[in-house]
């Protein structure tokens, strides 16, 4: 689809009169062409509404939008690494003439993407008024960037986690408590990252004059979307700038990880008006495409509502919520953010999948071949890289955002190779 057709359906779609292109923000309704919305109990309106108001507010305010800056540089430690490996695609590997370059965001404070998006809302959360913060988390890094962001700005701070993911990420979960938060073990469901925002959703209804929710991906209910995609863009911003500058020229294909996919969409806003360069997203195909055995939700999925927005959701007939699996905890959700969807169906991205046994491999190749441990979620995108590099022309370039850092995932890999 040629970028003309993709805008006009844009257009169409949204109803709003604003592309695709530039800031792209949804319709007023929070809604990505079909995608998106607001599905909340009663409860939560005036809240959401309030937290609406509050953030359109400071995207605007110059002094709130210099301090973020400022901490994102002085703390975080952006602008993150552009790297080009050197052995990942060498001749006898994958392909002589293809070039890979990593976005570095295991190397930030905290060591993955999910403070970027922390810092914001947690400054938000301040400006607001509220001190009290709920969060959720399935890897721990959004929990531990929640409680970093919190020690840093005075918060108090709870972070809901099923226990399924407190047992494979253990260390996040001493992270989290050594920062200041308490960390809340939810045995309902799957008892994973489902089951977590669950109970944190249900923790705001109950304490909505001084609580702020810290969403950690681009999903739920209107502004969340929006909000985390706008806070993850400098991913993005940061990845163009450093591509022309190390290469010459815009990459041909920029590859990330999804689960709700934060990082992905941040890394998508810095190429999204370049027609040229394919956005493609890999989600978590686990065990095999079967019910239950994976997390691939555009692979096995269909349009549902689930936790307060309408996207792509692994359901079956009935409209029941599927059980999910991956060998990583941060891709092991039901559903995708409705932005991913709606760009999707307007043939701007692509997704794919990889299992389970090939993300290890991924992790495997990129400890042994680069001397970097890259977390289980952003091994799939490593994974799916090496299976596309050979399909490419000679001198192609491959940008792949390296969300995270893999040492919370030794114990889940040192499990999975026995």
């Amino acid at each position: 689809m040629s970028k003309e057709a993709i805008a006009k359906e844009a257009v169409a779609s949204t109803g709003s009169g604003k592309t695709i292109f530039g800031r792209r923000d949804p319709d007023a309704r929070g809604y990505f062409g079909a995608y998106g919305g607001r599905f909340v109990p009663e409860t939560l309106v005036a809240p959401i509404e309030e937290l609406t108001a509050g953030y359109f507010a400071a995207r605007q305010d110059k002094g709130f939008c210099d301090e973020l800056d400022g901490l994102l540089k002085h703390y975080v430690g952006r602008p993150t690494p552009l790297y080009e490996t050197r052995n990942l695609a060498g001749p006898e590997r994958i392909n002589a003439g293809v070039r890979i370059f990593l976005k570095r965001e295991d190397l930030t404070h905290t060591g993955a993407h999910k403070i970027n998006n922390a810092m914001g809302q947690a400054m938000l959360a301040k400006r607001m008024g509220k001190r009290r913060v709920v969060a959720e988390t399935g890897a721990g890094q959004h929990g531990v960037a929640s409680a970093t962001a919190c020690a840093l700005l005075g918060l108090e701070c709870r972070v809901y986690m099923g226990t399924e993911d407190m047992r494979r990420q253990a260390l996040n979960v001493v992270r989290m408590q050594l920062l200041g938060a308490t960390v809340h073990g939810v045995d309902a469901g799957s008892r994973t990252l489902k089951d977590a925002i669950n109970e944190a959703m249900r923790d705001w209804v109950a304490n909505v004059t001084d609580t702020y929710y810290l969403l950690g991906s681009a999903l739920g209910p209107h502004p969340y979307p929006l909000m985390v995609r706008e806070f993850q863009s400098v991913i993005g911003r940061e990845a163009r700038r450093q591509i022309l500058d190390q290469a010459g020229r815009l990459p041909d294909v920029v590859v990330a990880c999804v689960g709700g996919g934060s990082n992905a969409i941040g890394i998508f806003d810095g190429f999204i008006d370049d027609p040229s360069v394919r956005l493609i997203g890999v989600e978590a195909g686990g065990e095999k495409i079967a019910p239950g055995r994976h997390a691939a939700r555009f692979a096995g999925g269909s349009t549902g509502v689930l936790q307060g927005t309408r996207t792509f959701v692994l359901q079956d007939e009935a409209g029941n919520i599927e059980l999910t699996h991956s060998i990583s905890a941060g891709l092991d959700y039901a559903a995708v953010g409705p932005e991913h969807a709606w760009l999707r169906d307007l043939g701007r991205t692509e997704y794919a999948h990889i299992s389970d046994a090939e993300a290890l491999e991924g992790f495997k190749d990129l400890a042994r071949l680069e001397g970097i441990l890259p977390a289980l979620e952003s091994s799939h995108a490593i994974a799916y890289t090496e299976q596309l590099a050979p399909t490419l022309k000679p001198g192609s370039i491959v940008l792949v955002n390296l969300s995270g850092r893999g040492d919370k995932d030794v114990q889940s890999v040192i499990e999975a190779m026995k």
